[in-house]
């Protein structure tokens, strides 16, 4: 244990006897905190990634890979997607040829009872390329979601056949982007019904050229080769994508984006889209309402770390972490993460008087979760975290909100998982075995992930609502969905693209503490219009359909 993990534990034992105290305030809570089980071995997860090659030693190798929850055969249960990585010519040291032909992706289907089949093969998924991110949309609007690949080299793209295979339709969609990808955000930017995607690329990785750098390290860092711009990809309801970057005004030529996503945070109804990059300024695209956007991370604060310090951003994650109805950001990376709280035309970093400096500055942060874990009400923060240039572990972060702007570190209260180092990348988070909860799943570098069960999140009540399209199948992405109970109101987008090269459950859910009913479900649906419930019994799945005009 270093010493700022100590010193955390310090500030942990002086409070951890008052947190119950405290949440009985606030929610009336259970006095006990929920636990992460580590399930993966008994869920029959027996994935293991590697970076293609006997040693990680440059920089694609050290980017990793994310994860992803997402319902592909439509039964009502979280399925599992794992990226991998490939021999490749590019990167890989040549006493890593003997792996060439035994890495694949994995597809895991739920089997509803807490564990997982291994169904790659038969659903056609495992992939060809190094891939390090993935994430699915309906792309045709048949009710079934499909699956993207974001690849080193040609990204890969497979249209859900619904009987539990997939077509690979990359090149003939349009979304076979030769550059570097790490993630794509889905969204419907023109408003047409239908799903189009954008897509975040690295850089230009120069084939091991560049030796100019300190030996210790291991390897160049970012800022030795060029960014790649990202891409907007426009879809004509069929599947197939032309596109439309510049048109939009999204071209950042030396952009070098780690992850995206995108939400409506300055409450006009139009999603906003934040990209971080990698040691330089990240950026904020406002939608402008004509198609366009204009960027405006700098005038916002929200373009540098704390003090205007150029970090190594990672993947952004937002919530409405102070319940005062606009959405924050929260973006780990190799400092301290920032924590911006959403201010209406600004962002203000709270990361330090928040609490989260103290235990975040120790690691280099990955993936970023905002949620409620314990369905008290306030979203708590998990991040993934890794060394890096060196296969060195790190310890996980979990910081409870105790809704007076405060994070407690309760990682080492939070299960065995907390008490071990992993070298992770992407996370994600979902209800995998529908009780209620929201779970955790771990990409790890060079090793398996891990899927972390909630035991004891459903005491509090809760609500997860299901925002469906007028098909009454496809999630209506970039809704908004409002929910008041207690005289809590809490306000999400559904938008499952978060975090570090990985997708969410799209079903949102919201914790109630105490309430058993909630007084009011308000969704704006992508349309502008507005759907409301009253008076809606708590702990259900509530699927709402958007009415057909």
């Amino acid at each position: 244990m270093n010493a700022a993990r100590t010193l955390a534990m310090v500030v942990l034992a002086a409070v951890a006897a008052g947190i119950a105290q405290n949440s009985a305030a606030q929610s009336e809570p259970s006095s006990q905190l929920p636990t992460f089980t580590d399930v993966t071995q008994q869920a029959g997860i027996d994935f293991r990634h590697n970076c293609g090659d006997s040693k990680m030693d440059n920089i694609v190798e050290g980017t990793g890979a994310g994860a992803m929850f997402f319902d592909f055969d439509g039964d009502g249960w979280l399925d599992i997607y794992l990226v991998n990585g490939r021999w490749h010519p590019d990167f890989s040291d040549n006493r890593g040829r003997n792996l060439r032909g035994k890495l694949a992706n994995k597809l895991y289907r739920n089997n509803h009872d807490g564990t997982f089949a291994d169904v790659t093969q038969k659903a056609g998924v495992a992939g060809r390329s190094y891939a390090c991110g993935a994430s699915a949309a309906d792309i045709d609007n048949d009710g079934d979601l499909d699956l993207y690949v974001l690849c080193y080299g040609p990204n890969e793209l497979y249209r859900n056949n619904g009987n539990g295979t997939f077509t690979d339709i990359s090149q003939e969609s349009g979304l076979a982007d030769p550059r570097w990808s790490l993630q794509a955000v889905w969204f419907d930017y023109d408003h047409d019904g239908d799903a189009d995607v954008y897509v975040v690329n690295y850089l230009e990785y120069d084939k091991g050229a560049f030796r100019a750098f300190y030996a210790p390290t291991g390897y160049p860092g970012p800022l030795s080769y060029h960014g790649q711009p990202d891409a907007l990809y426009l879809n004509d309801g069929s599947g197939k994508f032309t596109e439309a970057t510049e048109k939009a005004k999204l071209l950042n030529p030396e952009g070098r984006g780690m992850g995206a996503t995108m939400a409506d945070f300055d409450n006009d109804g139009r999603l906003d889209i934040y990209v971080a990059n990698d040691a330089m300024a990240n950026d904020f695209y406002r939608d402008k309402g004509d198609g366009t956007y204009e960027e405006e991370a700098l005038l916002r604060g929200a373009a540098f770390g704390e003090a205007g310090q150029g970090v190594s951003s990672m993947g952004p994650t937002f919530g409405d972490v102070d319940r005062d109805g606009r959405l924050d950001l929260y973006i780990p990376d190799m400092d301290y993460g920032c924590l911006l709280m959403n201010r209406g035309d600004f962002f203000e970093d709270k990361t330090t008087p928040a609490g989260l400096a103290v235990v975040c500055g120790q690691y280099v942060g990955w993936g970023g979760i905002l949620f409620d874990y314990d369905n008290d009400g306030n979203l708590d923060l998990f991040v993934a975290n890794g060394d890096a240039h060196k296969e060195f572990p790190d310890e996980a972060v979990l910081c409870r909100n105790d809704g007076k702007g405060n994070f407690v570190d309760v990682a080492r209260l939070s299960g065995d998982f907390f008490h071990k180092e992993y070298l992770a990348r992407g996370a994600t988070w979902g209800d995998f075995d529908n009780d209620g909860d929201l779970d955790l799943l771990v990409a790890c570098l060079n090793d398996g992930p891990r899927l972390l069960r909630n035991d004891g999140g459903n005491r509090n009540h809760w609500l997860t609502v299901e925002a469906k399209l007028p098909n009454g199948k496809t999630d209506a992405l970039g809704a908004r969905i409002t929910v008041t109970a207690n005289g809590m109101k809490q306000i999400q987008d559904l938008i499952p693209v978060r975090g570090f090269l990985s997708q969410g459950d799209p079903r949102v859910s919201f914790g109630l503490g105490q309430a058993a009913t909630v007084d009011e479900v308000e969704i704006r649906w992508p349309n502008g219009r507005t759907t409301k419930m009253t008076q809606v019994p708590a702990n259900q799945f509530l699927r709402v359909v958007q009415p057909a005009e």
